[in-house]
């Protein structure tokens, strides 16, 4: 959760940060851009410490420094201490849910590996739905700062939870030595493998539509809707909802419907949303509550079903290199988040049809790189999994 967390929490106090930096819109957006770039940057960094040093360690020490960063974000007092804190903040979050998917592939596998991760996107879901309603107390109760010493004392109650309760998933003998060459061929490998290329693909797009609303959310709900900045639930609870109903039906659906057909649902139901959003917002001047939002959660429906097949995908192509394989994924997804925070957010968050047009098109790109896996998976059926060579090895 803490990583989401440290996204949506600050969207209420846009307009206080930005009068009290003398900064603008655009400069506020960097807040997020620049969290988002440096979790997209040490990503691909926490995957393959866990599977050299182990789960446990890597969780401990992100949140720790999380914890710090947290800190300095509140106690900022100009925009380039708060951006030089958000990056840190960024550099930490990511261990929470990349090092969470190997967690939970090293301990269970098929149908219940199934209903595990779509707990974790219930919750990645729960995450930046109430992130802004909580920021919105927040500032109810004093000024922007309180948020970060919110997450700063959450992310200390998971420290405490993780060192009391977390075990260590991944043993020593299963542990992969933690040399640069190795690690770059590893990469470099995993990256190449068309296969990882078209299940990343999928998943980022399908995603990226309702990041792209999400990262909107400020321009979305208070200039779109004209709502409060406490009333980030009209736009968030309705996603919650698609992300928590859609997560419950992938955990029961799991051993009873293939995977593939599983996608192909959630797909339709991300390809309805955005049609419809497109066709409301093509006929509607000025959007409104609660027509505006509904789209949100049958998006977020669709999204919740087809993350958990894809990423057990993922685990399942290097089953010795999963830290190294979420880890990829997870840059695969950032990159993308940062370019639409950053780019895409600004340009089209002025117009609703601008955003309706930007769900639908992401929506197409991920069902068009998941039509390809499946057809190539029907000619080419994967194996169980890919082996990991010693080096000297050979298939």
């Amino acid at each position: 959760m803490f990583g989401p967390f440290s996204i949506d929490t600050i969207f209420p106090a846009f307009p206080q940060m930005a009068a009290q930096f003398g900064a603008d819109k655009l400069a506020m957006q960097q807040t997020i851009s620049v969290y988002l770039a440096a979790y997209a940057l040490m990503s691909i960094v926490h995957g393959p410490l866990s599977d050299a040093i182990g789960r446990r360690r890597v969780i401990l020490a992100g949140l720790a420094v999380f914890i710090v960063a947290s800190v300095g974000c509140a106690l900022a007092r100009d925009l380039s201490t708060l951006l030089a804190f958000r990056a840190l903040q960024g550099l930490s979050a990511g261990v929470g849910l990349i090092v969470g998917r190997a967690v939970i592939r090293d301990v269970l596998e098929g149908s219940d590996a199934q209903r595990l991760m779509s707990q974790v996107s219930m919750i990645f879901g729960i995450a930046p739905a109430i992130a802004p309603i909580i920021g919105g107390w927040m500032l109810g109760a004093g000024r922007w700062p309180l948020i970060f010493w919110f997450l700063a004392a959450f992310s200390l109650l998971l420290l405490a939870s993780t060192a009391l309760w977390l075990p260590e998933t991944h043993p020593r003998e299963s542990r992969m030595p933690l040399r640069p060459g190795r690690l770059l061929r590893d990469y470099v490998a995993i990256a190449l493998n068309p296969r990882f290329q078209r299940l990343a693909a999928a998943g980022a797009f399908g995603f990226a539509g309702l990041f792209l609303y999400i990262a909107s959310a400020p321009a979305f709900v208070m200039d779109l809707l004209g709502l409060g900045e406490q009333q980030f639930a009209w736009l968030f609870i309705p996603t919650i909802g698609g992300m928590v109903l859609g997560a419950f039906v992938s955990g029961r659906v799991a051993g009873r419907w293939q995977p593939p057909y599983q996608v192909g649902v959630g797909y339709a139901c991300i390809g309805v949303a955005a049609l419809g959003n497109v066709l409301y917002n093509a006929f509607v001047d000025v959007p409104s509550v609660p027509w505006a939002v509904l789209p949100m959660s049958l998006a977020a429906f669709g999204v919740a079903l087809v993350f958990p097949v894809l990423t057990l995908a993922i685990l399942d192509m290097y089953p010795r290199q999963r830290g190294s394989a979420s880890s990829l994924q997870a840059f695969t997804q950032l990159v993308l988040n940062a370019a639409i925070a950053g780019v895409l957010s600004p340009l089209l968050s002025h117009h609703g049809l601008h955003l309706a047009l930007g769900l639908a098109g992401f929506a197409l790109l991920g069902w068009l790189f998941w039509r390809w896996e499946a057809r190539v998976a029907r000619r080419f059926p994967p194996p169980p999994s890919s082996p990991t060579l010693e080096p000297g090895e050979q298939l």
